[in-house]
């Protein structure tokens, strides 16, 4: 054991020694060559050749860049509330951050994936996970806009997910923390973790027309940690592939006690066929509590609803339905290349890379090649399943991704570098370093059957001396390279937001061509849409007074309205009239303590406002719309409560009492 502990603790010194000595490689200063400008420069007026969606981590959100150049497009707010575009704020947007455990305005979003058709990106949606409260979104890609949200039960820590089947039938997520189920009793001593602690993978299906999510059945498995995953294709198209670890099942120091075994797992799931036994009725209901919220496009409003109960498989229960692999060591990465018979293990802690063929898989489960059971599901011998190794690649292989030209690329975080190797041979053609400890890294197409193989970028966890110092944290550093090339080329640094971990990259033609310029006038259901300026106007409720408003190039309608009280809860529906691309109108009142609106064009968006004393509050335009943008505002009159001051509402006049009053 004080041996064990050695080799541990020496590990981790040379990791931080690697990681912390802010040594500069020699090559630092001339990495790039001299042609790397004119391949990154996108002149004025051109677009980009591909979008780049990554990960926003800590952030919450999904942030988009233009490949080759680099620059920041959009941010898509997601998980986390977002002022720019007030989602979160507006009444329209706060639905969809409801969860079961209340309204949670900043989430952790870890990992992307795109929507495919036959293996290949289809370029309609884009699937997002968040890993503190478990969640999965799906982004509307006509809208660069969160269209739905489910939350996952029986899950702790989702941050294995959201990876999809070939044709998008299901985004599958992994719990990566056991816990006892949400229906069991979960006022247990930690130290029950083995007998009372579960993992889950669970199967959410998406509609092939509208993409609505649904949860459809989840596995339950003995407890231990499912980080990555990826879904066969091809010949291994029913089938899925996580990463596993903590096969110890340790609850504390795991950094120890979790990393004693030289081999954890990879676990292959026969999805095809779990999607047949609960179809047969084989799976159990079991209560649930979780959240599905969803917007429309049509009504510009969210609505969440609260589901019951979901379809439990038990996985001892069905012995051909899972399979444990062994993978050398404490797995994170696990890549299927693009013809799917090769399945990639990158253990952290491994001075090797495994790859497993899909083939000998089947042969090994046909052949009953065991090397006994975990948790009762059957373990295949590790000989059986491999295909292979990948000798001395280099220190903490992560993530793998292909370039379709039989080629395989992994990024390497201890030795900060980015290895390019054959599938076939498993020999290493090259080595590139970053700067500085690369996660993940993307490839247009590389996690599936067609991979464009021109650029990849990696991202890396440390910049060190890439940047600007900005204080004591520095934005997170993405490097371009061109792999077009026998030799992997540097081509650009660009900072990112949040600390990105998975990034998807597509080409702009499959996105761009069924972008949305604007929502239609006449197909706006919102409820309190205003159909022209002749329809504004205002009504109280009681205590709540609605203002039914539109917004055109350069004026609010109404402009003037007085009669407001203070406590009255006020609600400004802002109907943008705009029928034009890119006019997107702001709104925004003094001393709201809720952000303002951003309301696009033929879009309806509501801001509540409680006002707390009497006086005159302006409201005015946020977003600068036209020369007349400054005179693009508005007045309430609030007086106190109980006022006999009638509720009256204006728009390019004066009114009757503004009139005597100037005769006064």
């Amino acid at each position: 054991m004080r041996k064990f502990l050695y080799s541990v603790y020496s590990f981790a010194s040379v990791l931080m020694l690697m990681n912390f000595s802010g040594c500069k490689p020699k090559s630092a200063g001339d990495a790039t060559g001299s042609d790397a400008a004119g391949k990154v420069y996108v002149a004025p007026g051109k677009y980009d050749e591909m979008y780049n969606f990554v990960s926003g981590g800590f952030s919450g959100q999904v942030s988009v860049y233009g490949i080759p150049s680099g620059r920041l497009l959009r941010v898509i707010p997601v998980f986390s509330v977002d002022p720019e575009k007030g989602w979160g704020y507006s009444e329209e947007t706060k639905p969809m951050l409801n969860t079961s455990h209340g309204e949670i305005p900043w989430g952790d979003q870890h990992h992307l994936d795109l929507s495919q058709t036959n293996g290949e990106i289809d370029g309609r949606w884009l699937f997002a996970n968040e890993n503190n409260t478990p969640r999965v979104a799906r982004i509307d890609l006509k809208t660069f806009r969160t269209a739905e949200i489910i939350e996952i039960p029986n899950s702790a820590g989702n941050h294995s997910s959201p990876f999809i089947t070939e044709n998008t039938e299901y985004v599958v997520a992994g719990t990566r923390f056991s816990v006892p189920l949400d229906n069991d009793n979960g006022d247990v001593p930690i130290s029950s973790y083995k007998k009372n602690f579960k993992g889950t993978l669970s199967f959410i299906s998406v509609a092939p027309k509208d993409g609505e999510m649904k949860l459809a059945f989840q596995l339950l498995l003995p407890g231990m940690n499912f980080d990555l995953s990826h879904s066969g294709k091809g010949p291994s198209g029913g089938w899925f592939f996580f990463s596993c670890y903590n096969s110890e099942q340790a609850h504390t120091l795991l950094e120890v006690n979790a990393s004693k075994r030289d081999k954890d797992y990879i676990l292959a799931v026969n999805w095809k066929k779990a999607e047949e036994y609960v179809k047969q009725g084989k799976g159990k209901k079991i209560k649930a509590n979780y959240v599905h919220n969803k917007y429309s496009e049509s009504t510009h409003n969210a609505t969440s609803t609260n589901e019951k109960e979901t379809i439990v498989l038990d996985v001892k229960d069905f012995p051909d339905l899972v399979y444990m692999i062994p993978c050398p060591k404490s797995p994170h990465g696990c890549d299927v290349d693009p013809t799917g018979e090769y399945i990639v293990g990158s253990g952290k802690l491994a001075a090797l890379i495994p790859v497993f063929s899909f083939s000998k898989i089947q042969k090994a489960i046909a052949n009953k090649t065991y090397d006994g059971a975990y948790g009762g599901i059957p373990v295949l011998k590790y000989e059986a399943a491999l295909y292979g190794e990948v000798k001395k690649p280099g220190l903490g292989p992560l993530h793998t991704e292909f370039d379709g030209k039989g080629n395989a690329y992994t990024t390497f975080f201890i030795s900060s570098e980015i290895v390019k190797w054959n599938i076939k041979d498993l020999k290493i053609l090259d080595r590139q370093p970053t700067y500085y400890s690369p996660g993940h890294l993307t490839i247009a197409g590389g996690n599936t059957k067609k991979p464009y193989g021109k650029y990849l970028i990696a991202y890396n966890k440390i910049t060190k001396d890439r940047f600007l110092p900005t204080g004591p944290e520095l934005a997170q550093s993405a490097q371009l390279f061109d792999i077009s090339g026998d030799k992997m080329k540097l081509l650009l640094d660009y900072p990112t937001i949040g600390e990105p971990h998975y990034a998807q990259m597509a080409p702009a033609s499959l996105i761009s061509k069924n972008s949305q310029k604007i929502f239609k006038l006449e197909e706006n259901k919102n409820p309190y849409v205003t159909m022209g300026e002749k329809n504004s106007k205002v009504v109280r409720e009681g205590n709540k007074v609605h203002v039914y408003m539109t917004a055109m190039r350069s004026h609010f309608s109404p402009d003037n309205i007085e009669g407001i009280q203070v406590g009255d809860e006020v609600y400004f529906h802002v109907t943008n009239l705009e029928q034009d691309w890119d006019v997107p109108h702001g709104f925004g009142v003094k001393g709201n303590i809720n952000a303002e609106l951003l309301v696009m064009p033929g879009e309806t968006s509501t801001l509540k406002w409680v006002p707390k004393k009497a006086g005159i509050f302006p409201f005015y335009c946020t977003d600068f719309c036209s020369a007349l943008h400054q005179e693009m505002q508005g007045y309430v009159r609030v007086s106190p409560k109980g006022s006999n001051v009638p509720l009256t509402f204006s728009l390019g006049k004066n009114s009757e009492a503004a009139d005597e009053a100037l005769k006064k």
